[in-house]
Order: C-alpha cells, then sequence, then structure tokens
C-alpha cells in the first residue's frame, strides 16, 4: 500500500500512526496538494490528502475511510476502535471533536495564509477559532474523566485522533488554543509524540520510514 500525502496534515498523519498501530505495512509519498499538484493529480485527480492507494491499485480517499478498510484489513486482529458500547461511544465522541477541531484549524490556517490579506473576514475567523476552542475544552474535560493510556497497545482511535489534532494546532497556530488551559491534553501530546509510531511519522514534511 502506498499512503499518499504530507504529515503536515493531521488527516494524513492520523492515517500514518494508525496504520502502524494495526500492525499494517505501507509505503509514504510526502506529496503536497500545492507544490506537486500535478504529480498527485496523476495519483488521485481529485488530489485529496491523504490518499491510499491499495495493494490492488484501487485509489481511496478520506481518512476516516481509509480507516475504515485498514481495520477490515486486519480482522481478528487488533482494532483501534473499541468493540464495547461505551468504550465505541467515548472513542466516536473523541474522534468527531478531534476532526471538528482539526477542519477548524485549517480554516484558519487557509485563512491567514491563502487568502489575500485585503480579503480576511475577520467575523469569519473570530466564529472559526470559537469551534476550535469549544472542540478542544470537551476534549480537555473528556480526558480528565480517564487515566491517559500508557503505551502503543492501550491506545485506541479517538486517542489517535486527539493527539494528532493537538500537535497539527499547536504546530500550526501557536498560542491560539491555550497549553495553560488544557494540561490534560498537553500531558496526553506529549507522551503520545514520544511513542514509536508518533516518533517514525512526525508532524512536518518528511517522509514516513517503519521503525528499525
Amino acid at each position: 500500500m502506498q499512503l499518499i500525502g504530507m504529515l503536515d496534515s493531521p488527516y494524513v498523519r492520523r492515517v500514518a500512526v494508525s496504520l502502524q498501530l494495526l500492525g499494517l505495512r505501507f509505503e509514504h509519498r510526502s506529496l503536497s496538494v500545492f507544490r506537486q499538484f500535478d504529480e498527485f493529480s496523476r495519483i488521485n485527480p481529485v488530489v485529496k490528502a491523504p490518499t491510499l492507494v491499495c495493494n490492488d491499485g484501487t485509489v481511496l480517499m478520506d481518512s476516516t475511510l481509509i480507516l475504515d478498510y485498514a481495520e477490515a484489513m486486519v480482522t481478528g486482529g487488533r482494532s483501534l476502535m473499541p468493540r464495547d458500547l461505551a468504550g465505541r461511544r467515548l472513542a466516536l465522541r473523541r474522534i468527531g471533536l478531534s476532526l471538528a477541531a482539526c477542519e477548524k484549524a485549517v480554516q484558519i490556517v487557509y485563512e491567514h495564509h491563502l487568502r489575500p490579506a485585503e480579503k480576511l473576514h475577520q467575523p469569519w475567523v473570530d466564529r472559526v477559532t470559537g469551534q476550535l476552542e469549544a472542540a478542544f475544552a470537551a476534549l480537555e474535560a473528556d480526558l480528565g474523566t480517564r487515566p491517559i493510556a500508557a503505551d502503543s497497545s492501550a491506545l485506541d482511535q479517538g486517542d489517535v485522533s486527539v493527539a494528532v489534532a493537538w500537535a497539527f494546532t499547536q504546530a500550526m497556530l501557536p498560542g491560539v488554543v491555550s497549553i495553560e488551559r488544557h494540561p490534560n491534553l498537553h500531558a496526553f501530546s506529549a507522551l503520545a509524540e514520544s511513542l514509536p509510531e508518533f516518533r517514525a511519522a512526525p508532524h512536518g514534511d518528511s517522509t514516513y520510514h517503519a521503525p528499525a
């Protein structure tokens, strides 16, 4: 399998970390949807990251759909989705909040870096920032109700999504979401980033390499 897209995307990174946790081997091609648009379009004309090229050549896109396929590949093995109803409900809640945070953070990044400064619409930025802060406030409260996972084997998809969303937001929008007001998220992120699956796929423009 080939994972296409840059690790500075929280959606690409979410998939890269999860594939490792599921024990699935993959090759990573760090292509930018902006700088390498033409090369990306030859793989997936929609030019959407992440893109997964399956072993039979089928092209999938959207991190949630890719991860649904990945989970089906390891039937009988480890799953990142809890099987008990209460655990799955909590994981789904955290995934939803994390993906909402990623979406709002990306909108703010694009607003500041892609839109001409004279066309920036501050009321829209304020609204989106409020939504971003609300998502992380809910996650901070949720993390306070459960001990932080101690190692890779304890992580579920909710945990992965939370850690990736927080790292992306702090890297791309420093100071927008206060670290001081989110001690649980900050501590959890530091723990997650120390794990081999996260270190092998760091936020940025590097290429994933399987840990030795």
